[in-house]
């Protein structure tokens, strides 16, 4: 495949200390990135910090695999629980939730809508600056020996047995979530008032529709989960019956409220990574999406249907078996949606010009585990079944397909697709198609067996199972041992090609999209001129004839795409 080598110093651009003036090298020191309003820089700093948590969470996660080598465990039953909620706590509000929207989110959404930067900059640096702040005050009640409540807190024993740093987890959740409430609006706004000349809603890549449809999410949902942790506070600290039993309380109130949130939290990590998948197929196959229109209105069909589900996770309360069906029916009908984008994207590489880089690999990932996920999801969506299997490992093993499989896959993908915009320099293709299969066969090895174990009852959150188990325990271990090295694989030539990796051209991959019709990296304000938009989404040309905004002077800037056919194929 031959590709534009667009080389910004010989297009003219300014340069500093031999590279090209970009958002990565227009101001030094560590106060201007700390200071910055820069979209792009903030989304480097979010990549930074939560890629620090996602470390933190994986060693949590190897120390609970450790302790269930051996059916009678390594650690106690107590020192088991801290493990397993540190894991919890870490992997979901410091990682899954921000990692999509903050990071590629926070870089790509304006480039991608022709933007300068996104409509409340000081509010953007102000999110990074409360994430920071709320997963501090997680890490210190973990350090300070941590929370045994599970990531779920449920009460009363979070909030009357509990002998453990449950209200510093709680302000941090509580920090962190509105964080991620300033991010969603920051995207609601910019994505309504700032999209270039002719960058109509059905003209604008589905990732931003994912993005877009998250932050719907995040406006509505969050501020519960707030409400949430705050009456368990209340509780906690001043004894007030709210969720206690013994004080007058109803625990299961707490169940709803917080399963209100956080069903739709799920779809607060998925979402995002479908936009990013969406861009992956099509660029991949150099298709438009086939059925765009219904790609994009299943983004929000799953933000509405992700508020009309939570009962499905107390399926064994208190809840009346009649409201129970209700949730039951709505589960499944949540699934259409979903089943949309998969056919749709399938529909898309038929006949495509598929190139196998590492990009589509972790499309095609995302899309077998979150399958497998999905069909899973189904089980747990029957009433009869679901009494057998809750609180097992069956459970855990659905949540992480979806949300660790589905949402880790598409992060990655994303990650490795716009690695060179971001940083200006390429990544080593063998070793990343090699450590994307670490993973892949990894990850199944880790929690395949999880089905079974929870079929056969084996019940979550036990230090110590009986012999029978220990085989499947095994294999579930040496799969996470395995699904380590790729993830640190990945770290390594992700920082070696920092310094080491190819100057990256403006489109390596003859994209579409207006990301690709900038320098690589961008300059500050994304584009020297305004673009004016006269193209469909995903409309692609022979890449040689593409042409890519400059640099000013360069005389073959333009914001325009040259005529093309639909669908020419390389």
């Amino acid at each position: 495949m031959s590709l534009i080598a667009v080389d910004p110093i010989e297009m003219g651009a300014p340069q500093v200390d031999g590279e090209p003036l970009s958002y990565l090298n227009d101001g030094h020191g560590l106060r201007s990135w700390l200071l910055t309003k820069d979209h792009k820089r903030i989304a480097i700093l979010y990549l930074i910090t939560v890629s620090t948590f996602f470390v933190i969470g994986g060693i949590f996660a190897l120390l609970v695999r450790i302790n269930l080598l051996s059916p009678n465990g390594v650690f106690d039953a107590d020192t088991y629980n801290r493990l397993f909620t540190a894991h919890g706590i870490v992997m979901v509000f410091f990682f899954l939730v921000p990692a999509v929207p903050a990071i590629l989110g926070n870089f790509l959404l304006p480039i991608m809508i022709g933007a300068k930067d996104l409509a409340f900059p000081k509010i953007n640096l102000l999110s990074w600056y409360m994430y920071m702040l709320g997963a501090t005050f997680g890490l210190i009640a973990i350090i300070a020996g941590g929370v045994d409540t599970g990531w779920t807190f449920y009460t009363p024993y979070s909030t009357s047995y509990s002998n453990s740093n449950v209200l510093l987890a709680g302000i941090g959740i509580f920090i962190v979530g509105f964080s991620s409430i300033l991010t969603g609006l920051n995207f609601i706004v910019t994505t309504h008032t700032m999209r270039a000349p002719g960058m109509t809603w059905f003209r604008l890549p589905l990732f931003v529709w994912g993005q877009y449809a998250t932050a719907l999410v995040i406006m509505l949902a969050t501020p519960v989960l707030a409400i949430t942790v705050s009456l368990m506070a209340l509780e906690r600290i001043a004894h007030v019956g709210i969720f206690d039993p013994a004080m007058g309380g109803d625990p299961v109130l707490f169940q709803h409220m917080f399963w209100f949130y956080s069903h739709p939290a799920v779809y607060i990590m998925v979402l995002p990574a479908m936009g990013v998948v969406s861009e992956l197929i099509a660029n991949m196959s150099r298709k438009n999406v086939f059925g765009y229109k219904f790609v994009a209105m299943s983004s929000l069909a799953i933000a509405v249907f992700g508020f009309l589900v939570w009962g499905h996770h107390l399926f064994v309360s208190t809840q009346s078996v009649y409201l129970g069906l209700i949730f039951s029916f709505l589960s499944y009908a949540v699934a259409i949606p979903s089943a949309i984008k998969v056919f749709n994207w399938t529909a898309t590489l038929y006949k495509g010009s598929i190139s196998y880089d590492t990009p589509m690999l972790y499309g095609l990932g995302f899309i077998g585990l979150f399958l497998i996920g999905g069909m899973t999801g189904l089980y747990v969506a029957a009433l009869g079944i679901d009494v057998h299997v809750t609180d097992t490992y069956f459970v855990i093993a659905h949540f992480h397909y979806v949300m660790v499989g589905g949402s880790l896959m598409g992060f990655l993908g994303g990650m490795h697709l716009w690695w060179g915009k971001m940083t200006g320099r390429q990544y080593p293709e063998y070793w990343a198609r090699a450590a994307m299969v670490i993973q892949f066969v990894g990850f199944n090895l880790t929690f395949f067996p999880q089905f079974i174990l929870g079929y056969l009852g084996m019940p979550r959150r036990y230090a110590a199972y009986p012999p029978e188990f220990q085989v499947l325990h095994v294999l579930s271990t040496a799969g996470a041992s395995i699904l380590g090295i790729g993830m640190l694989i990945t770290i390594v030539y992700f920082i070696w090609s920092l310094k080491n990796g190819k100057r990256a051209p403006a489109n390596p991959w003859g994209a579409s999209g207006l990301e690709w019709r900038t320098s690589s990296p961008p300059p500050t304000e994304n584009f020297y001129e305004t673009p004016i938009v006269t193209w469909e989404a995903y409309e692609f040309a022979p890449i040689e004839s593409m042409q890519v905004l400059g640099y000013p002077g360069d005389s073959s800037r333009s914001t325009q795409p040259v005529p093309k056919e639909h669908g020419t194929e390389d």
